[in-house]
């Protein structure tokens, strides 16, 4: 692992009960995961800041990898949605190897052409993938994009059919429908995807 690897997560956006502003999150179950899986690497969570912002913040904290989590619709807060896309631009611009991590996966699969198409039966629930990337994962995800898109391949798929991971054809990226953040003992298929990935 590069002792110099700074990964930026972008976040979902919450609201506070009894509070006006919206507010940014990350589930707590990340530091743990990053703990495991890329033990010494430093990471900070990203602000929805916006596009020109976020371009900002990512030069002024040096980033040169990015995690987009999951949670949140495409289309629940444009905020999110411009800032998570201009992060895409960014780590295209800067060859920066990026993980998307469910709507993280949708937003890639969306920015390369495919639509997102209503699922059945993968909310809060487990299924067995085929493909590049076998094995049981978890599932909280009732859209999917409707086909792999150009400049990508496939990696899984569920056992409906449901494309379930991908990897772009040039660029350090994957994509990953499962929450890899979400298990009680981290997948080690997960941690060694996840290491190729940023190394």
């Amino acid at each position: 692992m590069k002792s110099d690897r700074r990964i930026g997560i972008s976040m979902r956006v919450v609201q506070a009960t009894g509070y006006a502003e919206p507010r940014d999150a990350l589930s707590q179950q990340w530091a743990g995961f990053m703990a495991q899986a890329l033990p010494g690497t430093r990471w900070l969570p990203i602000p929805n800041l916006g596009a020109q912002a976020v371009s900002v913040f990512c030069a002024q904290w040096e980033l040169n990898g990015l995690i987009l989590s999951g949670g949140d619709d495409i289309g629940h807060s444009h905020v999110r949605d411009e800032t998570e896309l201009e992060l895409l631009e960014w780590a295209e611009r800067h060859d920066a190897p990026v993980l998307g991590i469910c709507r993280g996966m949708q937003l890639m699969c969306m920015r390369a052409g495919a639509e997102l198409v209503p699922v059945q039966g993968h909310v809060r629930t487990r299924h067995v993938l085929s493909g590049e990337r076998s094995g049981e994962v978890n599932s909280f995800h009732a859209w999917a994009p409707d086909r792999c898109p150009m400049g990508f391949r496939p990696l899984a798929n569920a056992p409906d059919g449901v494309l379930e991971a991908v990897a772009h054809g040039t660029l350090r990226w994957e994509g990953w429908m499962w929450h890899p953040e979400r298990e009680t003992l981290i997948d080690q298929l997960d941690a060694q995807r996840l290491q190729r990935i940023f190394e």
